[in-house]
């Protein structure tokens, strides 16, 4: 599970009915670094698939891959990546990277 900042979201013309519900997030991935003192961040963004209403601006934790299709079994949906919780903050203790 990552860490990332929602920057935007991604408007569709079409959706498969399997997705109904949610809305696809744009997720700036964030760096221990970048978490703690501000540092740039030093991946790309991502698209994220949320339902649990994430806005600009917030910090949410994001899983990929596998993980991420799991909640919606036994459904087959087209996602990499899933919005798991939107966090009210997040402290690194002094070993985190």
């Amino acid at each position: 599970m990552r860490v990332g900042e929602v920057i935007g979201h991604v408007t569709l013309s079409r959706r498969l009915e399997n997705i109904a519900g949610g809305r696809f997030l744009i997720v700036q991935p964030l760096s221990a670094a970048a978490i703690r003192e501000g540092a740039t961040p030093g991946s790309d963004p991502l698209v994220v698939y949320d339902e649990l209403g994430a806005g600009t601006g917030s910090r949410v934790a994001f899983t990929e891959g596998r993980e991420a299709a799991m909640p919606f079994l036994p459904r087959l949906v087209p996602a990499d990546a899933y919005c798991a919780a939107v966090l009210d903050r997040v402290e690194l203790g002094r070993g985190d990277e």
